[in-house]
């Protein structure tokens, strides 16, 4: 389970996120939607621990992921935008290589390598180098070494951008198999992905929450479309930037620094 309360992420008088509430609960698979820029990769940073926050507070498991840190992200299993895959490294050397820093003790390597590798469909090219492999399969690897550890807890930041129709549907019925007692937040900015997968929505537009529901709920009325479009049409809060807007501002005061 997921509690995130009042997160809130500045960058001197900017603030990239504002007050950012909203839960996940076990075996739930969490929708965090959003147009480019809106916060959902800075949201997704601070809650699996590689970005402070400014305020608020993460739970993950009940362990606080600030004061708790180490304990909190080992119940973690984090797909970031682009897999950081070794290129040059076996897909199965690569998970054991990956196995070991999540402190997967030598008596499990094995048996957690090969779930790993099944779970994810890497049979086939368990003894390929991960540098020649499709997108699509160093997709399926960075999954695999985001469950190796056997978390029940996973953050995925958009695990499908950039592969082909044939490759989305794969990796969401894997993403639908990995969410059985697990807790599963897919960060995406596509509609479709969140409606055919999810079983709630959290949209987040200029950094604030704007919606919280379960998917059931919005069917019954309104499409996803409708509520997502209403959602985000509302006028930009002051004093907020877009990611893209906080990347040029942290560009500029790099090199505004003395060298």
């Amino acid at each position: 389970m997921i509690e995130v309360k009042g997160l809130t992420k500045a960058y001197g008088s900017f603030l990239a996120i504002k007050d950012v509430s909203f839960t996940a609960e076990r075996e739930q698979i969490l929708g965090f939607l959003g147009p480019n820029g809106a916060g959902k990769t800075t949201t997704m940073r601070i809650i699996t621990g590689f970005m402070p926050a400014t305020s608020g507070s993460v739970l993950v498991e009940g362990l606080n992921i600030f004061s708790e840190s180490l304990e909190a992200r080992r119940r973690i299993g984090y797909l970031p935008e682009n897999p950081p895959v070794y290129p040059d490294m076996r897909v199965e050397d690569y998970l054991r290589f990956v196995a070991k820093l999540k402190g997967v003790g030598r008596n499990r390597l094995d048996e957690a390598i090969e779930n790993a590798v099944r779970g994810c469909g890497l049979e086939d090219v368990r003894n390929r180098i991960c540098g020649q492999l499709s997108k699509g399969y160093r997709q399926r690897v960075g999954l695999a070494a985001a469950i190796v550890h056997d978390p029940p807890v996973l953050i995925l930041d958009e695990p499908t951008i950039g592969l082909d129709p044939r490759q989305i549907i794969e990796i969401r019925r894997l993403i639908r198999g990995l969410a059985k007692e697990r807790t599963v937040v897919l960060s995406t900015h596509i509609l479709p992905e969140v409606s055919q997968v999810c079983d709630k929505v959290v949209i987040i537009n200029d950094g604030r929450i704007v919606l919280e529901e379960k998917l059931d709920q919005i069917s019954r009325g309104e499409s996803l479309e409708d509520v997502f479009l209403k959602a985000i049409a509302k006028e930009e809060p002051a004093g907020l930037v877009g990611e893209a807007e906080l990347e040029e501002v942290e560009a500029g005061r790099s090199s505004e620094q003395p060298r």
